[in-house]
Parts: C-alpha cells; structure tokens; sequence
C-alpha cells in the first residue's frame, strides 16, 4: 500500500514540476522583430540581468525553448531558405541538425570567421547558443503572398524599393555594432542587438498557449496512465502470489486435520477394547 502511494506522490510531483517550469519571456528577445520572421525563420537570444545577450541554451534546450513558443527547432534547409531573402545575424544559434551556424550575406571579420553563406560550427551539445526557430504559418503565409503577388504598380515598387533600403541600413547597423568574435565565449563582448528586437511572448503567442498547455495535458496524462498501470500490476501479481502460497497451507491444515481425526478415532477404538478386556476378566 506504501508503494502505491509512493507511485502516485511521485507522478504528481514530476506533474507539477513539468507545469511550473515556464519561459521567462522578459529575459527572451527575438530578430527580426517579432512576428517577422524571414521565411518563419527567427532567432531568438537570452539577455541576461544587464540586459545584454548571452549564449544560454545547449541543444535539448535550444529544442524545447523552440517548442515552448508553440513552433519548432529550424532545419539547416530553412535557415538557408531564410539566407537566400536577407536573413543574416552575427551569433551562433543552434539548428534542428545538432550544429550550431551563422547566417552571413557579407564578409565582416568579427562574423562568423570573416565567411559568407551558412558558416556552421559541429560544437559539442553540450556547448551554449542562441537557436533559430521557425514558424510554419509564418511560412506558408510569406510562401502564399509570394506566389499570389500581382505585377507591382509603380507605386508598389516604390514601396518595395524603400524596405529594401530600410533592410540594408539595418544590415549595416548590425555590422557596425556587432562586437562578437567568430567563437562564444562567457567573457567576450556580448553583441549588440537590433533595435527591431522585441520580447519572444509575441512571436506565436497563440500557438505558445495552445502547444504549451497541449504538452503539459499530454505529459500530465502519460504519467497517470503509467502509474494506474504499474499499480494494477502490481495488485495483480501480489494477489496470484498470495493464492500460490496459500494452496500449500491449505493442503497442510486438511493434512493436519485428517491426522488428528484419525489419532482420535484410534484413541477411542482402544479405549473400547480396554474396557471389553476389563469386562471379561472381571466377569471370569
């Protein structure tokens, strides 16, 4: 009965602890800004008590901070997908391929090894970045815009050519500001963020509340379902051991009976015999 107590008090520990471990989204920033992400492609930094950034996830981490938001661990092809429209930073971050790559569009010496395209680096797991995450709606919705475009009148060309200009005087403000080394490390200079970024709670704020709770229910659930199992078999077993032990005791206690009616019987059956004997003799 002790152990099935135990059972239970330890699945609704481990419920609880899953529940109440949330992300502390005032210490999460996101670029580009949030809820534009480049083809669903964001990533997303922890800024420590200075408010500055600072590598803090390794790679199970990167994963379910992705999840928590309500969106997945981009893959390497998404990340480069987001290469291809403009998407460049200047930190590591880790991918859904257990690797950690930078995003570059222009040499910068102090960037990703002074490279260009999707510098990688196969760093233990154990090592911290940032991590790229992807937004699958955000995709299909840029994918959709894209191919359902009309031709551009001229005044929607020159709205395309001003966010263009906009985009390269941010590029150019992250290069300027960035003071990160090609390597993390705890002691260097954490790099500048842009200002477009934003708090991660608004990046999915619906899917996070919606795939949160729906993991919590999940995980709350498989571990009940594994208790009440684990219990039944439990009872199961004991109560089949318990018959399997009782058969012999049975058997030993009709043994002991029919022993002790017959030592009775025998009891009387001389006692009889004696008293005829004593009959005779006193009657000769």
């Amino acid at each position: 009965m002790n152990m099935i107590w135990l059972c239970i008090i330890s699945v609704l520990s481990i419920t609880l602890v899953i529940c109440d471990k949330d992300i502390d989204t005032s210490h999460i920033r996101v670029f580009p800004a949030a809820n534009k992400s480049i083809a669903g492609v964001f990533q997303v930094t922890y800024l420590n008590n200075l408010n500055q950034p600072q590598y803090a996830f390794n790679a199970s981490e990167a994963r379910r901070l992705c999840l928590s938001l309500g969106v997945n661990i981009a893959s390497k092809a998404q990340v480069k997908e987001a290469l291809t429209r403009g998407f460049e930073t200047c930190r590591f971050g880790w991918i859904d391929e257990h690797f950690a790559v930078i995003p570059r569009r222009k040499a910068i010496s102090n960037c990703g090894q002074n490279q260009t395209g999707l510098v990688t680096w196969r760093a233990s797991v154990k090592n911290k970045f940032d991590v790229f995450c992807f937004n699958e709606s955000d995709a299909a919705t840029q994918l959709k815009d894209t191919t359902t475009a009309s031709p551009l009148s001229s005044r929607d060309s020159s709205r395309q050519t001003q966010s263009h200009s906009e985009a390269a005087n941010s590029t150019r403000n992250l290069h300027s500001t960035s003071s990160s080394s090609h390597l993390p490390s705890s002691s260097s200079t954490p790099e500048t963020m842009e200002n477009e970024a934003e708090p991660a709670r608004f990046t999915g704020s619906a899917q996070a509340s919606s795939g949160g709770k729906a993991i919590l229910i999940t995980s709350a659930c498989a571990l009940l379902l594994i208790a009440i199992i684990v219990i039944a078999y439990i009872k199961i077993r004991g109560s089949r051991a318990l018959s399997v032990d009782m058969k012999p005791q049975e058997e030993f206690i009709q043994t002991e009976e029919w022993t002790c009616v017959k030592s009775i019987n025998e009891t009387k059956t001389d006692a009889q015999e004696d008293e005829r004997i004593q009959v005779d003799d006193s009657e000769s």
